[in-house]
């Protein structure tokens, strides 16, 4: 069950055995910016919904075969997530009827003969209660689906990767965190933490990149009273900071190397120097270590200590790209836009299936961060209840030219030098269509987004029935 893409705009539905009123109605509902539909029987909205389901309803109690009650109490009993909010009006007005009406799910009850200034104002109200009940459900799902602490993905890779820290987080040693800039390493981190048995202690993250590296040592293992020129007062240090708990040592191939000797002491013995101090202390500090470098080679080249990496590496988890789980990124961008669109308190429902489509097969090299970012820029930009090609940022659009141009297609259309044989618009249109599915090796999405119409259009035209997770037959 599904509904109509009317592109930005609303569908009312308006029920009513009587044409002219019917007519009417809908010509005041397009008035106010919102799609309409006339159906004469409630039995003709029973076989439109089969397809689809619009936002509101408004549909007459009295009407020949079912009455307008029964076909209530038939779209309540779909049991939708998010029904279309329903409007009942009658000439035979009476509370008891009222009451019967609203006990069975409708919104509001309008009489005959109809104040249409009041008839639109009920319609508006029904579809904003809609919106606010959609966003409140929305906005309850979003703050429960926690993930697997936070990080988000259904693919092969991510279960392998939740399973492998899982495993680790009931370990001691030090973790060895490595993936690409983007990938969620901190995230990573932070779920071996909530998984380990040290889940009550402080989770400290330090980027060893944004620390001058003057300031590190002092910064990371802390100095004694005067032991440098400005040291009026003691500091115990980050790895003090962090006793008890994680402490998480992001970009870690950016430490010098005279540090690595320090941190690889701390690892061995659980005991460090302040700067300064001639005494060592005890820290009870469980080290993750992060880095987007390939730390083989940076061993190679002698910018990180070998003995240092053989100490990390017992427990090393390796974040997958994005590119290498494109199963997710649909789930990361539809959470994204909930997030964002929430945020800044819009009504963005989804992405238009040519959008959809870009953003799937786009390679993300700046993986869920980038992502994340033109999420976020999309929501912003878009005015409307879709995220559509023109708010996707340029990288992604420029796919279209690289990945879904086709070539000139002569060899598909060959047309006769007499005018009289030319075939007709829709014949064209068909050898077209089916060019395109033959490019794209019958992928239907693809071809839809190439030819710019919806999947429910494409397979209109191609005279198909749709899929049953379209809301057709499935024949």
């Amino acid at each position: 069950m599904t509904r109509t893409d009317t592109g930005s705009k609303e569908t009312v539905w308006i029920i009513e055995d009587d044409q002219a009123l019917g007519s009417l109605l809908c010509e005041e509902i397009q008035d106010v910016g919102l799609d309409a539909c006339w159906l004469p029987s409630a039995e003709n909205a029973v076989k439109a919904m089969e397809t689809n389901l619009p936002e509101v309803i408004v549909c007459d109690l009295k009407l020949p075969g079912m009455d307008g009650l029964s076909f209530l109490k038939k779209v309540r009993d779909l049991a939708l997530d998010f029904p279309p909010g329903f409007l009942m009006i009658t000439a035979f007005g009476t509370i008891s009827r009222a009451v019967e009406a609203l006990k069975a799910g409708a919104d509001d009850f309008l009489a005959k003969p109809l104040d249409l200034e009041h008839f639109i104002l009920a319609v508006t109200r029904v579809l904003e209660r809609k919106h606010l009940s959609e966003t409140v459900s929305q906005m309850r799902g979003f703050l429960s689906a926690e993930g697997f602490h936070g990080i988000y993905g259904q693919s092969r890779p991510m279960r392998f990767l939740y399973e492998q820290i899982r495993q680790v987080a009931k370990a001691r040693g030090p973790v060895l965190i490595l993936g690409e800039s983007g990938t969620g390493k901190e995230l990573v981190a932070r779920a071996v933490h909530k998984e380990s048995d040290r889940a009550e202690g402080p989770f400290v993250p330090v980027n060893c990149a944004g620390i001058p590296e003057n300031l590190m040592e002092t910064e990371l293992f802390g100095h004694a009273q005067g032991a440098f020129t400005g040291a009026g007062k003691g500091r115990q240090g980050i790895f003090l900071e962090a006793a008890g708990g994680s402490l998480l040592l992001d970009e870690i191939s950016e430490m010098p190397l005279f540090l690595q000797a320090k941190l690889l002491r701390v690892l061995q013995d659980g005991k460090l120097r302040r700067v300064g101090e001639n005494t060592e202390d005890q820290v009870d500090v469980r080290i993750l270590a992060a880095t987007h470098r390939d730390i083989d080679q940076e061993v190679q080249n002698g910018a990180f200590r070998e003995d240092l990496f053989f100490r990390l590496e017992t427990f090393a988890l390796r974040v997958p790209p994005l590119r290498d789980r494109a199963e997710d990124i649909e789930l990361l961008a539809d959470r994204f836009l909930r997030q964002f669109s929430l945020g800044q308190g819009k009504a963005v429902k989804g992405f238009s299936a040519r959008a959809l489509d870009l953003v799937s097969q786009y390679p993300f090299p700046g993986n869920v961060r980038e992502l994340r970012n033109a999420v976020e820029r999309a929501v912003t930009f878009t005015t409307g209840d879709r995220i559509r090609v023109a708010h996707l940022p340029a990288r992604i659009r420029n796919q279209m030219s690289k990945n879904n141009s086709l070539p000139v297609l002569q060899p598909a259309f060959v047309f006769p030098e007499d005018g009289n044989a030319l075939p007709p618009l829709a014949e064209i249109e068909q050898q077209y269509i089916r060019h395109v599915l033959t490019r794209v090796g019958g992928n239907k999405r693809r071809a839809a987004a190439i030819l710019g119409i919806g999947r429910r259009t494409l397979y209109r035209r191609l005279g198909n029935d749709l899929p049953a997770e379209m809301g057709g037959s499935g024949k």
